[in-house]
C-alpha cells in the first residue's frame, strides 16, 4: 500500500489534519460542545485450514462497530432535552458525521450510522471547572470516507 506521507511526495502545504479541521454533526446539526470522538470497526478474519500445516485460505465474519463521544455537560443536556423522558438512551437512532476539512481542501466524511446512546453519567470532583461527559455509543455500522 502506498502512503501519501512517506512515498516521497511532499504534503500539500506541509499540513496534516488536526482537531480544528474536524466537524462532527449529530443528525446533521454541528456539535460545538465536543471535545473528543472515537470510532472503529473490527472484522473477524480467520485462517482456514485444509491439507498441510498452513492455511489454505481465509474467511471473513461479522463486523463489530464501536464508538464513543466526549461532550461538555451543557451539550449533553441540550441533547437530553430532546428525549421525551430525559433519558438519552431512549432517543431514536441517529447518524453522526465526522467531516475532515484540512487546509489541502480535500474533504473527507465518515458516517457513523444508526447510533444510540448506551448510558449517561456525570463525574464531579472538587476543583472541577467544567464537566466533560464520555458517552458510549452503539452504532449499526460505519461508512468510511463517504
Amino acid at each position: 500500500m502506498a502512503s501519501v506521507i512517506n512515498n516521497g511526495i511532499p504534503l500539500i502545504n506541509g499540513m496534516l489534519c488536526s482537531w480544528a479541521d474536524i466537524v462532527a454533526a449529530i443528525s446533521g446539526v454541528p456539535v460545538t460542545g465536543i471535545v473528543g470522538i472515537e470510532y472503529a470497526d473490527n472484522q473477524d478474519v480467520v485462517n482456514k485450514y485444509g491439507a498441510g500445516r498452513h492455511p489454505v485460505g481465509r474467511a471473513k465474519g461479522r463486523i463489530t462497530p464501536t464508538a464513543k463521544i466526549i461532550l461538555y455537560q451543557e451539550e449533553v443536556q441540550a441533547i437530553q432535552s430532546q428525549a421525551p423522558n430525559g433519558r438519552i438512551q431512549d432517543l431514536a437512532p441517529f447518524d453522526i458525521t465526522v467531516t475532515y476539512l484540512p487546509d489541502s481542501g480535500i474533504i473527507h466524511t465518515d458516517k457513523i450510522r444508526n447510533v444510540q446512546f448506551s448510558g449517561n453519567s456525570r463525574k464531579w470532583k472538587e476543583g472541577d471547572t467544567g464537566q466533560e461527559v464520555e458517552l458510549e455509543l452503539v452504532p449499526s455500522h460505519i461508512e468510511w470516507g463517504q
